[in-house]
């Protein structure tokens, strides 16, 4: 069963590297030098709390390659971002904040110095790394793997090894015990499930309190969930549909969506999301400002464990494009306290604020059952009832350029959004 403080948390997502401006490679760094920049993140973590979040997701922080997602030492925080006494207080000062914590485990796959991954590189089929790896080809002498994604410096694991099972199991273990509230599963769809049904008990019988959550971009949701034994998925569904209904004006394609969410919820909580560091930002995906707030609208009234992306909550913009570092802009550098940011949108960020609060005020919304009761393309509302009974709240959303009168007679004015009784 998902451990009850999940009911009641709201992430704020940090890509630390890109935050604190980080060297793109490690080997940009002088040798042996550590940059002590983690403590950047914690001149934010006020913003965090006074935005109504109290959970800080965290991106990749072990030592890596480049981007983060080419681990190379699981257990070492690279030093870009700091060292163990830097991520001690951070989490220190999260926890004293009443801020929970959570790590992105990128498992599937690893860099190409990882060491086990490295000597299987280097000696190919039959050297102890091999066993590390998904698979191993080694043709007239030139020795490649599986890619993940067709990405040479990204090396998929080998997940039915009892090794890898055992050493994921560990890192997870080691981190918990420093004090972090539970991990983010990256690229989980690529990941078999029966991989997490073997390594989780062991985890979950030291820390029964613990949340996984899988990064499930397609895939059967309620399946993975059941046979892997994580307790949610990246409701990235969901994402699409917000963005691109309100974007078309087109609230039909939501109305469908919905209806799958709702159908997820009945057998767990998803993570949702508007935004991400994979995704372009959705600023720009909304092309009309005014319905930015819609969305943020739907992100805190909509059933799940909302996820809010750095950045989103002052409306940036930024694209992701088919090219190399094409992620560069959807993460960028922050200041190192929220005091010497200028926001550009400071009544997107009530809107959060509002938005939050109201969540707050109505905790019974996390696996609330909804149901569509009107839609056309420029009108939608979303009732949505307590499970035990004692609570029922009508979301109204009018793209339009005319007032729009509910069925219960409220009216929501032209391009507004609101949340009604009953």
């Amino acid at each position: 069963m998902t451990a009850g403080w999940v009911d009641h948390v709201f992430w704020w997502h940090v890509y630390p590297l890109g935050f604190v401006g980080a060297e793109r490679e490690a080997a940009d760094l002088a040798d042996g030098r550590v940059e002590h920049r983690l403590r950047n993140i914690e001149g934010w973590l006020d913003h965090l709390v006074s935005l109504g979040c109290n959970g800080l997701l965290l991106a990749p922080v072990f030592a890596a390659t480049s981007h983060g997602y080419d681990t190379v030492d699981y257990l070492r925080i690279d030093p870009r971002l700091g060292d163990d006494a830097d991520f001690d207080a951070l989490v220190a000062a999260c926890h004293d904040r009443g801020v929970r914590v959570l790590l992105d485990g990128v498992f599937n796959h690893a860099g190409r110095d990882f060491p086990p991954v490295a000597e299987a590189l280097e000696h190919g089929p039959g050297s102890p790394g091999a066993e590390w790896v998904q698979r191993l080809y080694d043709t007239d002498g030139v020795i490649t793997a599986d890619y993940f994604e067709g990405h040479d410096t990204l090396v998929t694991l080998n997940h039915a090894a009892p090794v890898v099972q055992d050493f994921v199991r560990d890192v997870m273990l080691h981190w918990l015990r420093r004090g972090i509230d539970g991990w983010r599963l990256d690229a989980a769809y690529a990941v078999p499930a029966a991989f997490w049904a073997a390594v989780l008990p062991t985890v979950r019988a030291e820390f029964p309190d613990a949340w996984f959550v899988g990064e499930m971009i397609h895939g059967d949701y309620v399946a993975y969930v059941e046979e892997s034994g994580i307790d949610s998925v990246t409701q990235y569904e969901l994402w699409k549909a917000v963005w691109s209904s309100l974007d078309t004006v087109n609230l039909h394609e939501l109305e469908w969506t919905l209806g799958r969410h709702a159908e997820f919820v009945e057998r767990f909580v998803p993570m949702t999301f508007v935004g991400n560091h994979d995704t372009t930002r959705v600023a720009s995906q909304i092309h009309d400002h005014r319905h930015w707030p819609h969305a943020v609208a739907l992100l805190g009234f909509l059933p799940g464990v909302p996820c809010v992306y750095y950045g989103d909550e002052f409306g940036l913009e930024a694209v992701k494009e088919d090219r190399p570092d094409s992620d560069d802009a959807v993460r960028p550098e922050l200041p190192a306290e929220r005091g010497l940011f200028s926001d550009p949108h400071p009544d997107l960020e009530e809107v959060y604020r509002r938005v939050f609060s109201l969540r707050r005020q109505h905790a019974w919304l996390v696996d609330a059952v909804t149901s569509t009761e009107q839609v056309t393309n420029e009108h939608l509302l979303v009732h949505a009832r307590a499970r035990d009974g004692e609570g029922a709240l009508t979301l109204a959303l009018n793209l339009g350029d005319q007032p729009y009168a509910s069925p219960t007679g409220e009216s929501v004015g032209p391009h507004d959004w609101a949340v009604l009784e009953g």
